[in-house]
């Protein structure tokens, strides 16, 4: 039986929004961001994550630590944005409808942090909200069997991958199946659902707008609890979804670099074309740009070129020209 929740008009609109929205991203090319900017995403998605959780680090004490470089700061923060980042690395080796890797990446996020990394809890664990309980979580010997029926959902729903990462995040806060690392394991593995079908969001960090709005993340999960469905936590996220999105159409949607349309092309393209066809993907650059462009693939080794003017054929090179 799928996890409870209503399809309300909020959603649906929230659905269409977001799909448009990606839409765009994937016509004006901005679906693969520079390597540059995939950098500054990923550090804002471990900062914000983290900082939800308590971590004192900064986004350049994080990048530091990105490039080797020594950091001061509590140990404890650094061994967690260490973990995290090893983790966001190896984002593709792990499968988001198996348990065993799901433990895996636990197992990777809280090494070093509690001693039963990478299982599920063997203790009760309630939420303190001040001097108030706001969640008691279910017995721990339920624990295997919740999480089995939440992976059977995520292999067996025909649901929206958009509509089932936000269950599956809420399901799994309210199981709370560790003893630490709870909340970052399921923003961490709504990213890994959603990235099946829309790979851009492996460089989104919505995670920054939910640390912006993380009264409102508590209020949908709490509101959720108590309606004993995760109707009020999917309209939340896919609202920080949807406003994510717009971040990335507003911050890249300026010309492209060459350097950006050579990176995008080298990877999209075809292995044989001409200017023409170069020009067709890049529909609003000019043939002057467009021999700029591939003049600088050529010098750069990206390109073979055979022939002249009209009749001229590029090639792409291999990785390791």
């Amino acid at each position: 039986m799928n996890p409870p929740y209503q399809i309300t008009t909020e959603i649906l609109k929230r659905v269409s929004s977001i799909s448009e929205k990606i839409g765009l991203i994937n016509a004006s090319f901005l679906d693969k961001p520079s390597p540059q900017l995939r950098k500054e995403n990923r550090i804002k998605t471990i900062h914000s994550s983290l900082s939800i959780e308590g971590n004192t680090l900064t986004e350049d004490q994080i990048t530091a630590l990105v490039e080797d470089k020594r950091v001061l700061g509590p140990q404890k923060d650094i061994r967690e944005v260490l973990n995290a980042l090893k983790v966001y690395e190896e984002l593709n080796a792990f499968d988001h409808k198996d348990i065993q890797s799901f433990l895996k990446a636990h197992g990777i996020l809280m090494e070093g942090l509690v001693s039963d990394n990478g299982t599920f809890r063997k203790k009760g664990v309630g939420i303190i909200k001040g001097d108030q309980i706001a969640h008691m979580a279910p017995p721990s010997e339920n624990v295997p069997f919740l999480m089995k029926n939440l992976f059977d959902y995520l292999v067996k729903s025909d649901d929206l991958s958009l509509i089932k990462s936000c269950v599956f995040h809420y399901e799994m806060e309210f199981i709370h199946p560790f003893s630490d690392g709870n909340g970052r394991m399921g923003r961490l593995w709504q990213t890994l659902i959603l990235i099946e079908d829309f790979p851009l969001f492996e460089f989104i960090p919505f995670e920054n707008l939910i640390h912006q709005t993380q009264n409102a993340y508590y209020e949908a999960l709490s509101l959720s609890d108590k309606t004993g469905q995760s109707t009020p936590f999917i309209e939340y996220m896919l609202r920080v979804i949807d406003e994510s999105l717009v971040n990335i159409l507003d911050v890249k949607s300026k010309v492209m670099s060459t350097n950006d349309r050579l990176e995008y092309f080298y990877e999209k393209g075809p292995n044989e074309f001409s200017r023409k066809e170069y020009m067709f993907f890049f529909k609003n650059i000019s043939s002057a740009t467009a021999s700029r462009d591939l003049k600088q693939g050529v010098l750069s080794g990206l390109f073979s070129k055979k022939g002249d003017k009209k009749l001229t054929v590029y090639k792409k090179m291999k990785a390791n020209a």
